[in-house]
């Protein structure tokens, strides 16, 4: 009897495992008939499978999902360059189409202090990928998601959403109350902004009731070493109405003072101007104007600048050591 009994409880045992392999094929091949996809079974076993006509990749990084605002009434806002990049380094992204002048387009745009389209918004997972984890200086972090710097990818802006503000202490020339308003980023060692000031120079003469021109600092200080205390000079000489005066002695002089490591040269341009010496050494001394200079650092950030000079004639944004004659005809447009 007992024998009787095991064999029974073998052939139950082995009608069991037959029961369990057999519905593991028939889920199997169900799945496929119904291109349903395939097993957790055979998911662990491959890294690549080909069903209906597709090949099908496993990645290790999550699903990594992205709002992307811009504007489809604008062809040079147009994410489809840059999408097509990023799913090449990162092949796990799900982009989402955002209008920017939705109500959830206004709202991420609030939130994030996006200022230029198109605008690549990721969710937090991004951290947990390989791409992020080799290209973190192309992020900003916002709250619990990141935001892509397109410019410092090397592409160009679609469209501004804002425009620089003019203030009180900046440097400016002309017409307060102008139509047209030009915004120069700068750095007194820059080579390019040198041959554009004189273009710029020349057109100021020519438009001083037309249009108003206004300077900001953007000293490259990791490649100009001496560019942030040209800045803050510029800016003493300011405090006594001689900032383009000054401006014009930096940009002759730019090789000579460009190798030096003190302000001794600085303070010897103003004497040049009769500056008065005390109110003049002091504040550059003192660093006076520093926070002024790191707001105009801020805001060139803000607006995705990487190079100077980088010109804003109202709207229209132009790089690098633009020609008297193009300024002007940007201007003329503006009019």
């Amino acid at each position: 009897m007992e024998e009787k009994n095991k064999i029974k409880n073998l052939i139950s045992l082995v009608i069991l495992l037959v029961g369990l392999l057999l519905g593991s094929l028939f889920v199997d091949a169900g799945q496929m008939i119904k291109s349903a996809g395939y097993s957790q079974k055979n998911l662990n076993k491959s890294d690549i499978f080909e069903v209906s006509g597709k090949t099908w990749v496993a990645y290790s990084d999550p699903a990594v999902p992205i709002s992307v605002i811009t504007d489809d009434s604008c062809e040079a806002c147009d994410p489809g360059e840059i999408l097509a990049w990023l799913r090449r380094v990162s092949p796990t992204i799900s982009a989402e189409k955002i209008n920017y002048d939705s109500e959830q387009g206004k709202n991420l745009i609030s939130e994030f202090g996006i200022k230029t389209l198109p605008a690549f918004i990721f969710a937090k997972n991004l951290d947990q990928t390989e791409f992020y984890t080799e290209a973190q200086a192309l992020f900003y972090a916002k709250g619990d998601k990141y935001v892509l710097n397109v410019q410092t990818l090397g592409a160009p802006v679609g469209k501004y959403l804002e425009l620089p503000q003019i203030s009180t202490n900046d440097a400016i020339f002309g017409n307060k109350d102008a139509k047209v308003k030009v915004v120069i980023f700068s750095d007194f060692q820059c080579p390019y902004c040198k041959v554009f000031y004189k273009a710029l120079r020349d057109t100021m003469k020519n438009y001083q009731d037309k249009v108003l021109f206004s300077l900001k600092e953007f000293p490259l200080t990791e490649i100009h070493p001496q560019a942030e205390s040209a800045a803050l000079a510029s800016m003493c000489a300011q405090e006594q109405g001689k900032f383009w005066e000054y401006a014009d002695i930096l940009y002759a002089k730019q090789s000579q003072w460009g190798e030096t490591k003190n302000t001794a040269s600085f303070k010897s341009y103003a004497q040049t101007l009769r500056l008065n010496m005390n109110d003049f050494n002091g504040c550059l001394d003192n660093k006076k104007y520093q926070d002024k200079i790191n707001a105009d650092i801020s805001e060139a950030q803000n607006f995705g600048i990487t190079g100077t000079p980088t010109i804003f004639i109202n709207d229209k944004v132009e790089t690098g050591a633009l020609s008297a004659e193009d300024l002007k005809k940007d201007i003329e447009e503006q009019l």
